[in-house]
């Protein structure tokens, strides 16, 4: 193992979402103070059991509010942020999310004290995309090494485990749509990296002083069409739908129309990512570097996918 220390005091900025709840899993073993901040401390509550009597404080933190941030970061050796979104509505945007939110939390993190800063971002991350996501991701990169420049960037590619918003999301629409849409064809490739491995990179961030500095990629072993991780859930779960090719034009139109909803299915922005491949580049290092050994879906997908089997089940939605 590298060189480096347990940290005393760590803030999670986003600690109560999907990676965020497995990053507390992952740090409690270790003895540090957790801070989970969050803009709604009761969503945090039922992490405190992952730890001892006191070890886990969820903290509120709205990201926009300059005091709050940085009563979160007073004080912490390590400041680790996952805040993200999906899409934009109302002042919720990309800009404000991933770069001054970004920039906000990295300066409070410097002026409380921190030595590590470990910040989430997305494979394919380039000022150069065609996709406002992925170019505000990399602008929150940007954003961050200008005030911490010995920071952590990790980008993961589609990351997949219980509760998350990928391969969940398609099997319950298999279970009541006759046909799913192929954008652009399906052909599209991802490389889904599992939860618990990115935890782990995230504690390995938190804790190494030899990854200072670094940006990294993290993917799984194998890579997949979208159309092959549609197949791949359809055998998990024994349910086959049809999957129809719809052209980046007419899906544009869909979306726009979807943008609509409170909660989006789909976004231009979004098909605008499909456009191109998310797949680690090998320009960067990975899991391997870490010293992890990455973790395959068909390892993990049966583990839950197995509820939306015909006769699975549900619960509010969810898989009982």
């Amino acid at each position: 193992m590298a060189a480096g220390s347990t940290p005393k005091l760590v803030t999670i900025f986003g600690g109560s979402g999907f990676i965020g709840r497995q990053v507390v899993r992952e740090l409690a073993p270790l003895g540090c103070q957790i801070r989970v901040a969050v803009r709604d401390p009761h969503r945090a509550l039922a992490l405190k059991p992952c730890g001892d009597v006191g070890q886990i404080t969820p903290i509120q933190a709205n990201v926009t509010d300059d005091r709050q941030v940085a009563a979160a970061c007073d004080g912490a050796d390590v400041v680790i942020n996952l805040v993200g979104i999906l899409y934009e509505k109302g002042a919720r945007g990309f800009q404000a999310m991933h770069v001054d939110a970004a920039r906000r939390i990295a300066e409070a993190a410097k002026a409380g004290g921190a030595r590590r800063f470990v910040q989430m971002s997305a494979l394919g991350a380039s000022a150069e995309s065609s996709a406002a996501y992925a170019r505000s991701k990399a602008a929150g990169e940007q954003a961050v090494r200008a005030v911490f420049p010995d920071a952590v960037v990790l980008r993961p590619s589609v990351v997949f485990g219980p509760e998350d918003a990928f391969f969940n999301r398609f099997a319950r629409l298999m279970r009541i749509a006759p046909a799913l849409p192929l954008i652009g064809g399906g052909e599209q490739t991802f490389q889904p990296v599992y939860v618990g491995d990115v935890a782990d990179a995230i504690r390995a961030a938190a804790t190494r002083d030899d990854m200072a500095g670094g940006t990294y990629e993290l993917g799984g072993p194998h890579v997949y069409s979208f159309k092959e991780l549609m197949a791949l859930i359809m055998a998990e779960t024994d349910r086959h739908v049809g999957l129809v090719t719809l052209p980046f034009a007419l899906a544009k139109i869909q979306a726009a129309v979807m943008e609509l909803l409170p909660v989006p299915p789909l976004t231009r922005d979004q098909v605008e990512l499909l456009k191109t491949d998310n797949v680690c580049s090998g320009a960067l290092p990975g899991l391997a570097d870490i010293g992890i050994a990455p973790t395959a879906v068909e390892a993990i997908l049966p583990s839950y996918l197995d509820a939306y089997r015909k006769g699975g089940r549900f619960k509010r939605g969810r898989p009982a």
